[in-house]
């Protein structure tokens, strides 16, 4: 037994009560935000950023994929690294299952990451996922988009990120940072950049989080998701059959 509060049924649903008012307005103020979001200017994209891809090498126009819209996920995979970010695949897990209404609704959703596409595919194939990924490797795209850092920028000791410069000494997570992109292309081909967000402001992508705000001990966490490991890490995973 817990020390939490127990009450009668009436005084639950008083509170519950006064707790919707809450949620509703926190609702109403989404719809506001949303709305001002969808507002913003946009900003024309001049670069020839290139991709690689399973088909090939691809512009960023290429990765729409014939829809008019595309949402990128910046999944945090360096060139050095052997797996990808444990927050980022914890995030990534809803992808798959949003493809086929994204992509009904002129949406194309790609995650993309600076770790040349063999890595990608190795982590990808661990992982059993099937959205589209691909790498940035030897472009500027991740650095312009501020989820990259060159090695200068790192011994500086200030970078730029979330919108506001901050000091590196309190991050832990190296060269890479998560976020997401949005952009738009016209019946020209051009292609504009519409909107990004970083750090807790792509949290709601998190479904799983989502879940656990509603459940009774929450997060239940120490510090932000120090909870979360790979699928595959749990000590309930089942082992995955091999082919081979």
């Amino acid at each position: 037994m817990t020390d939490h509060a127990v009450v009668s049924r009436e005084e639950w649903l008083e509170a519950r009560r006064a707790l919707l008012a809450r949620e509703k307005e926190e609702t109403h103020l989404r719809d506001a935000v949303n709305a001002e979001r969808l507002a913003l200017p946009w900003v024309k994209v001049d670069k020839d950023y290139r991709f690689q891809t399973p088909s090939g090498q691809k512009s960023l126009a290429d990765l729409f994929d014939g829809r008019s819209q595309l949402v990128v996920y910046h999944f945090m995979l360096a060139p050095d690294w052997e797996a990808g970010c444990p927050g980022c695949s914890f995030l990534a897990e809803t992808f798959d299952g949003t493809l086929a209404h994204l992509n009904n609704h002129d949406v194309t959703l790609t995650a993309i990451s600076r770790a040349p596409l063999e890595k990608i595919a190795a982590y990808r194939g661990r992982m059993g996922w099937r959205f589209p990924w691909a790498s940035s490797h030897g472009s500027d795209f991740n650095y312009d988009y501020h989820v990259s850092w060159t090695p200068e920028q790192l011994a500086s000791g200030r970078i730029d990120y979330n919108f506001a410069e901050e000091g590196i000494e309190v991050r832990d997570d190296g060269t890479e940072s998560p976020g997401m992109s949005a952009f738009f292309k016209d019946s020209d081909g051009t292609v504009f950049h519409t909107y990004s967000a970083y750090a807790r402001g792509i949290e709601d992508w998190i479904g799983t989080l989502m879940i656990l705000d509603r459940a009774p001990k929450g997060r239940n966490e120490d510090a932000t998701m120090n909870f979360v490991r790979r699928h595959d890490e749990y000590e309930s995973a089942s082992p995955k059959a091999a082919c081979h």
